[in-house]
């Protein structure tokens, strides 16, 4: 069966500088993964800041199109789809970004983003059936209509704003949600609300999320399957459960053993089994498979020659 998202050996190079002295920037490399359409899945993407999974997130969003490799939805290339297949995919496929202020125009109130969405894809037949739907998808992720419709941005919390996000994304009824970081931004105690929201979109809904974090303890909270990305390229892919609790490869054993640990024993414990350091530069590694070496150049002796991957069991399909 036709994958519902996949991503195919997908790369983005940037290029900075001027004529004589360009850059050229790899942000992502050679990633491959690919979301079941059969079976509704919360795949998780982490990695510290500057693996590119905010980059990612973007050639999944079609917001850019990949340097190298491609991005299918449906069994169709994004980039060469005609405008009816890239409205359909614009519905289907919709982002929770970071930064919930960046996303609102401070001019207008609220509901000028919700109600655009209800019109730009007709959703509703009339006013009053618009504005119920808009209420309804803010009672879904916990906020009161009243308490939140004719306010601006500034007069509404971070948790509050990011809700309202989540609202709109589900108003277009996706297959898809990609959410970069969507809790790094608010505060402890609404996490958890965001959190259960998003949870609650696929448990309920048969939604997919595609979820972008650095944070590990939430990733194996809410998610099914991991992908961990060193510098833009893939590090290890699997079910969270063995990834974070058994990890193959020295840098997300890193990641794992930086969680902070109640038990200062356990913590000294875990010092001991884990590699003491990463290098923070490629040293001109390629990564082409006639040249397999270690991925993220540890200090120590690197059993890893290759990215490990292991096939899940939550909808992530093997590649």
């Amino acid at each position: 069966m036709t994958p519902l998202l996949e991503v195919r050996d997908a790369g983005k190079v940037f290029i900075t500088g001027g004529f004589l002295r360009r850059r050229h920037h790899v942000a992502v490399e050679h990633v491959s993964f690919a979301i079941s359409a059969d079976r509704p899945s919360i795949t998780a993407i982490a990695g510290e800041s500057g693996s590119g999974k905010t980059t990612l997130a973007r050639l999944l969003l079609g917001i850019l199109r990949p340097s190298t490799g491609e991005i299918l939805y449906n069994g169709k290339p994004v980039g060469s789809m005609d405008r009816g297949e890239w409205r359909t995919f614009r519905r289907e496929v919709q982002a929770i970004f970071q930064d919930p202020f960046e996303v609102y125009n401070p001019f207008y109130k609220v509901d000028h983003t919700l109600v655009l969405s209800v019109q730009k894809f007709g959703l509703a037949k009339s006013r009053r059936e618009g504005r119920e739907l808009i209420e309804q998808a803010l009672r879904t992720v916990g906020l009161r209509p009243e308490e939140t419709l004719g306010r601006y941005p500034h007069q509404l919390s971070g948790g509050q704003r990011q809700r309202v996000m989540v609202a709109r994304a589900l108003l277009l009824k996706p297959r898809i949600i990609v959410a970069d970081e969507p809790v790094s931004m608010v505060d402890a105690s609404l996490r958890a609300t965001i959190l259960e929201s998003l949870l609650k979109l696929y448990t309920d809904l048969g939604i997919s999320l595609v979820y972008i974090t650095h944070d590990l303890t939430t990733a194996y909270q809410l998610s099914g399957n991991i992908i961990t990305l060193y510098q833009g390229a893939v590090a290890e892919v699997g079910d969270v459960e063995r990834v974070i609790k058994a990890p193959q490869h020295p840098y997300t054993q890193l990641l794992v053993g930086s969680i902070p640990m109640p038990n200062p024993k356990l913590r000294r414990a875990q010092a001991r089994r884990h590699p003491r350091g990463v290098g923070r530069r490629r040293h001109g590694l390629s990564f082409r498979k006639s040249l397999p070496a270690c991925l993220c150049r540890m200090s120590c002796e690197c059993p890893a020659a290759v990215p490990h991957r292991a096939e899940s069991r939550h909808g992530l399909l093997p590649v």
